[in-house]
C-alpha cells in the first residue's frame, strides 16, 4: 500500500536517505539486529535469522504514514468503536500494508538490485531469501485480514483484502512496469487506509470516507513523480516507465502542478460538508498554497534540483492535512456554510 503506495512508496525522512525505504539493514553492525541462530542441516553453518531484516520487508517508514491516515479515519468517523477494536484495526492495516510491501519486494527483486534506492533491501542484499519473503508476506497478509474480520467487521476486512490484492496484482505485477500511469491508477491502494479506518467504525462507505480516499489518491502522483525526477536514472536503468522516463521532466512537472491544484481543491471539501471546521480549513489552505509554490518553483527550473525538496515537503503536507483533521475533530469550529 504505497505507492502509501508507494502512501503511503513515505515518512520520517532526511536529506541524506531515501524517505521511502528503511536503512535499518544497511549496516548489520549498528546493533539493530536481533540474531536467532538455527542449527544448519547436516552440520552446516547455522542460519542467522535477523529480525530487523524481516521488519525491513514491511517497509516501516511507508507503514507509519499508512497507520496515521488509518487512525485518522477511525477517530473522525461517526459511531463508536471499542479501544480494543480500534487497536486491532490499526494493527491489521499496518501489517496488511507491510505484507504488501514484502510481496512487492519479492516480485521486484530482479530490478531492486540495480537501483540505488533499493539495492540495500533485504532480498537484493542477500539477507532474506526470496521464497522466505514471499511466504512471510502472504502469511502476514492472511492473518491481518482474518483478524480484522474476527474482531472488527467484515466490511473493513473485505476492503483490507481488496487493498492488498490491488497493490500486489494490479500495481506491482501489472501497472508498475507497463504504463507511465502506473502510480496514478495503482496509487489507489495507498489511498484506502483512511477509508478502512472509517469503515471499521461506521461499517459503511460514505461520501466523507470517499473524500479521505480522494485526498491521498490525488496526492500520490505529485509525491511519487517528485521522487521519480531525482531518481530518474534508477527507473530508466531498469526499464520502469515512470512519468519522467517516458514523457520527460517538463511534462511531468506540468502534470504534478495540475494534480496538486486538484488536490488543494479537494482538501477544501471537508470544511464545506461539515466534516471539519476552521482549523483544518486554514491548515489545508496554507499547506496547499505551499505545495503549489513548490510545484511552480520546480516547473520554472530547467533542472530537477528542486524535486527532492518538493518530495520531502509532500510528506510533511499529507501528515499536516491529516493532523489538521484530527485536531479539528477535537476542537471543532464548523464553517458557517455547510451542504
Amino acid at each position: 500500500m504505497k505507492t502509501l503506495a508507494n502512501a503511503t512508496e513515505d515518512n520520517t525522512t532526511n536529506e541524506n536517505s531515501d524517505a521511502l525505504e528503511t536503512d535499518a539493514t544497511a549496516n548489520p553492525e549498528i546493533g539493530t539486529h536481533e540474531d536467532l541462530e538455527v542449527p544448519g542441516l547436516g552440520g552446516g553453518a547455522p542460519y542467522r535469522f535477523h529480525i530487523a531484516d524481516y521488519a525491513a520487508l514491511l517497509k516501516p517508514r511507508v507503514m507509519s504514514l499508512v497507520v496515521f491516515t488509518a487512525v485518522t479515519g477511525i477517530v473522525i468517523a461517526p459511531g463508536e468503536i471499542s479501544l480494543f477494536a480500534a487497536i486491532i484495526s490499526t494493527l491489521c492495516v499496518a501489517f496488511g500494508a507491510g505484507a504488501s510491501g514484502a510481496i512487492n519486494m519479492w516480485y521486484d527483486r530482479d530490478i531492486d538490485q540495480f537501483m540505488e534506492r533499493t539495492q540495500n533491501r533485504p532480498i537484493p542484499a542477500g539477507k532474506v531469501k526470496p521464497t522466505q519473503a514471499l511466504v512471510f508476506g502472504v502469511i502476514i497478509a492472511a492473518v491481518s485480514v482474518i483478524v480484522m474480520h474476527l474482531f472488527v467487521n467484515e466490511q473493513a476486512s473485505g476492503l483490507l483484502l481488496f487493498t492488498i490484492l490491488y497493490y500486489v496484482f494490479l500495481y506491482t505485477m501489472w501497472l508498475k512496469r507497463s504504463t507511465p500511469q502506473n502510480i496514478v491508477i495503482g496509487g489507489a491502494a495507498g489511498a484506502f487506509p483512511p477509508m478502512i479506518g472509517w469503515v471499521s467504525v461506521s461499517g459503511d462507505f460514505s461520501l466523507e470516507s470517499g473524500i479521505l480516499f480522494l485526498i491521498i489518491f490525488l496526492w500520490t502522483p505529485p509525491h511519487t513523480w517528485a521522487l521519480a525526477l531525482f531518481r530518474h536514472g534508477d527507473y530508466e536503468r531498469v526499464g520502469v516507465p515512470m512519468m519522467p522516463v517516458v514523457v520527460g521532466s517538463h511534462r511531468t512537472k506540468v502534470q504534478m502542478l495540475v494534480y496538486t491544484i486538484l488536490l488543494v481543491i479537494v482538501t477544501m471539501i471537508p470544511g464545506l460538508i461539515g466534516l471539519s471546521g476552521i482549523i483544518y480549513t486554514v491548515v489545508a489552505a496554507v499547506l496547499g498554497g505551499m505545495f503549489i509554490f513548490h510545484c511552480l518553483k520546480l516547473l520554472k527550473m530547467d533542472t530537477d534540483d528542486h524535486a527532492r525538496p518538493t518530495f520531502l515537503f509532500s510528506l510533511m503536507y499529507l501528515s499536516g492535512i491529516f493532523m489538521g483533521l484530527l485536531v479539528d475533530h477535537f476542537l471543532l469550529f464548523p464553517l458557517p456554510l455547510t451542504f
